[in-house]
């Protein structure tokens, strides 16, 4: 049977059907597709709004001590188109619609796949809570360990995934190759990647996951100053006019623990503290450090069993300036993607728009006829953003 031209619509949809199979960690993570902009499309730029779960705090006696119920949402903002752009002609479009996906739609989606998976990959930098185990192979008892992080957090029983990279892939596989069975998945088509589920996760390999290298850490930092809260901790006590600490790094503050998410009770477990941002010593040696979580003693919100004391001591884990890998252990609304549709241009050759899983993508395509080409571009406007990053734990390894 001879072949007929395939339609903007039948591309489209292949195209979104291999980039969505390629997508594992996007896939396993939160995503969010704002039909809003469905009619007239979406611009670099726009913001979508995120639901953020209320928190709050429980009274003790007969006394009614009401709370008022506020909705609190995260901005995202769709800020990164990319695409791929490609050339076909018409006698390309005859090909049987597997013949064009494996000659022209394959190698392009997994180009465009790779680039999306590494922006929303750095969201790593967002989280916390880190079972350290740099220098070392990864085992099974270092993923329980992060696997406790989770539990101990509150994370959900659902749509936990182990995303390894591939080092830890080959340390971690061969031991637990007996372990991953599941006979209700057999039938079910997953993304690349996926190695099976236990321990109460889907465990998958990405090739992208980056490694992290720590600042100098170079000093004897300290708090300086008592009583401090908030989004950031003054300290001193580093070596001057040094990179002390990248976006990423992980620190506990001596004296300072965790706490039960909704008891409030105090643990026995030091508070874990990610830099938010670069922080470089100034020529004093002090320094004031963006942190997440913020430091907060009371309330609905509370974080840490007290304000740290003045002078203690702050330890970064890692080795300065050498790099170790990271792997992610995760509940899918610890992170957020969203896209959002482009908009259609008009009196084009050949145009269409589809959205799978919550991933929307546009091709356009249109006639050249000063080099007598079909120039294609393929496009995906996407946000992403840490929503709540105690609902993962970085696997620091190797």
């Amino acid at each position: 049977m001879s072949n007929t031209f395939l339609t903007p619509t039948q591309v489209t949809r292949k195209a979104l059907m291999i980039l969505h199979q390629k997508l594992n960690f996007v896939g396993s993570i939160n995503r969010g597709y704002d039909d809003s902009f469905a009619k007239d499309g979406a611009k670099i730029g726009d913001t979508l709004k995120i639901r953020v779960p209320n928190q709050y705090t429980v009274r003790s006696g007969a006394t009614l001590s009401a709370q008022d119920i506020t909705e609190t949402t995260v901005n995202l903002q769709v800020a990164t188109q990319k695409g791929v752009d490609v050339n076909f002609s018409s006698t390309e479009l005859t090909l049987s619609l597997d013949d064009f996906a494996e000659r022209i739609l394959d190698p392009a989606m997994a180009a465009l796949a790779a680039n999306i998976e590494a922006d929303a990959m750095s969201m790593y930098k967002d989280v916390y809570q880190q079972m350290n185990n740099q220098g070392s192979a990864i085992t099974f008892n270092k993923v329980l360990v992060g696997r406790k992080r989770l539990v101990d957090s509150l994370a959900p029983l659902d749509n936990r995934t182990c995303n390894l990279n591939t080092q830890d892939n080959v340390d971690l596989v061969d031991a637990l190759k007996g372990l991953f069975q599941d006979s209700t998945s057999i039938a079910r088509q997953y993304r690349e990647g996926f190695m099976g589920r236990t321990a109460g996760f889907d465990f998958m390999e990405n090739t992208l996951w980056p490694a992290h290298t720590p600042g100098t850490k170079a000093g004897t930092p300290l708090v300086n100053g008592a009583a401090q809260a908030g989004s950031s901790l003054v300290t001193d006590g580093w070596t001057a006019s040094t990179a002390a600490l990248k976006r990423g790094d992980v620190f506990t503050i001596a004296g300072v623990f965790s706490v039960h998410p909704e008891s409030k009770a105090v643990t026995s477990q030091l508070q874990q503290f990610v830099a938010t941002a670069d922080s470089t010593a100034d020529g004093s040696g002090n320094l004031t450090v963006p942190i997440s979580p913020a430091i907060v003693t009371s309330g609905a919100t509370q974080t840490v069993s007290g304000s740290p004391a003045d002078n203690a001591a702050i330890t970064v884990v890692g080795t300065a300036s050498t790099a170790y890998g990271i792997s992610l252990a995760y509940q899918k609304n610890a992170f957020a993607f969203a896209t959002a549709d482009l908009v259609m241009p008009k009196g084009v050759d050949f145009a269409a728009r589809e959205v799978l899983d919550g991933v929307s993508m546009r091709i356009v395509r249109q006639y050249d006829i000063v080099n007598d080409k079909f120039p294609c571009r393929i496009d995906v406007l996407y946000g992403y953003k840490t929503i709540r990053p105690q609902l993962a734990c970085r696997l620091a390894n190797n």
